[in-house]
């Protein structure tokens, strides 16, 4: 976990806001908490959406999850 990524209990009160998944089948490769960690992570650093770095999953992926 990274200095300004999410704790547990911030977590927890987010996942409460968050929609439920509709989709069955295969879970997710990337956890929706690491995605969440890459917006803020960019959003908090201003680096373009190619410079978030690995650990928060592919960076299309990530901009995929805030775009409208």
């Amino acid at each position: 976990m990274g200095r300004g990524d999410l704790t547990d209990e911030q977590r927890a009160v987010l996942e409460t806001l968050l929609p439920k998944s509709a989709r069955a089948g295969r879970p997710p490769v990337w956890p929706r908490r690491q995605l969440i960690d890459g917006i803020r992570f960019q959003v908090r650093t201003g680096v373009p959406w190619r410079d978030v770095p690995v650990e928060y999953g592919p960076w299309g992926r990530v901009y995929d999850l805030c775009a409208p």
